[in-house]
């Protein structure tokens, strides 16, 4: 094999017998090339060993082969399947990924974007930290494109992919209130939170359409982080303060899982005492001692579907998933 940092375009061009230009289109432009031609020039790249520079490719296309993608939390499951969906997709275009994490919070979320604006990104896939998108116009305004993930595009004229969220709120508290619970907890990331309010608003319609009143059933905890140890902290709250419970509904799966740790503390069985239905239906709802009764979004395919709407230049496109519930053993008839 050659030596991959003497081996040139010209060397490749060489061996396989072709014109540099035609190297190039292989490597750039390989549906022009016939597949003889692309085979010789791939094999005489393999037994250079040569590596194709990325950063003049970049400067010569005048288009970076990476794109950007932003969420609220890399930590939280959810996002770390969207994201592999949207790796793939990415990778079979022949772009890598550059993935960061707001945090829920706007001022991270500039900086980051503002980061991506530097790097001349191909296109950035955002799930915003607060549902205005505010921050979006540092990216729009010199002409990046941009995807919205995991949120609707509320009038923002951008391509989106996203799961009906206001159906999803609604289907866990139809299941609760079906299983005959009339008090019920919500533990809740902040409203300004799109995905947070669509989940809040559907829960209360749910309530509402049923003949209750959700101001009096509906026992909401906004938790200061979507993530487990909120949970816990936050269900044990609503111990202390509402006994009378006798089932909680959590933004996301994170929560229900500190949720059920709370409860073994406090000797409440699951679902015995206490139902449990969480959202998102990440790797580990099935997996726990009692499996987690969840609200699907079709993960994966929300991320692929992402990132082939980034690859498009058609017109701006929103794509609307209709999440569905994974009924398990955490939610039961109170005792």
């Amino acid at each position: 094999m050659g030596d991959a940092t003497k081996a040139r375009i010209g060397d490749v061009a060489r061996v396989a017998g072709v014109s540099v230009g035609t190297v190039s289109n292989v490597l750039n432009r390989p549906e022009i090339v016939s597949a003889g031609t692309r085979e010789r020039v791939h094999e005489a790249i393999v037994e250079l060993g040569f590596v194709p520079n990325a950063s003049a490719r970049q400067l010569r296309e005048g288009a970076s082969r990476t794109a950007g993608m932003l969420v609220l939390d890399i930590a939280n499951p959810f996002f770390t399947e969207m994201a592999r969906g949207v790796e793939d997709r990415l990778i079979e275009a022949g772009l890598t990924m550059a993935l960061s994490s707001s945090d829920a919070d706007p001022d991270r979320e500039r900086r980051v974007l503002e980061q991506f604006a530097q790097q001349r990104l191909r296109g950035v896939l955002v799930t915003p930290s607060r549902g205005t998108g505010d921050n979006l116009g540092i990216l729009l305004d010199q002409g990046t494109r941009v995807v919205l993930l995991d949120h609707r595009p509320s009038g923002l004229g951008l391509d989106a992919v996203a799961s009906d969220d206001v159906a999803g709120g609604r289907i866990a508290l139809d299941h609760l209130l079906g299983l005959g619970h009339r008090r019920i907890g919500f533990l809740n990331g902040s409203l300004d939170i799109k995905q947070c309010r669509d989940r809040h608003d559907g829960a209360r319609e749910a309530i509402a359409a049923a003949g209750g009143d959700p101001d009096a059933d509906l026992v909401e905890i906004e938790v200061a982080a979507m993530d487990a140890a909120n949970g816990y902290g936050a269900m044990l709250q609503l111990f202390d303060d509402h006994p009378e419970l006798t089932a909680v509904f959590c933004v996301n799966d994170l929560l229900a899982l500190g949720v059920m740790r709370a409860a073994r503390e406090r000797a409440v069985s699951v679902p015995a005492d206490l139902s449990v239905v969480g959202y998102d239906d990440v790797a580990f709802a099935g997996e726990l001692a009692v499996p987690l009764t969840s609200v699907r979004q079709p993960t994966y395919r929300m991320g692929a579907e992402a990132a082939g709407l980034l690859l498009e230049r058609g017109r701006p496109r929103q794509i609307l998933f209709t999440p569905e519930l994974v009924v398990r053993a955490s939610a039961a008839p109170p005792g």
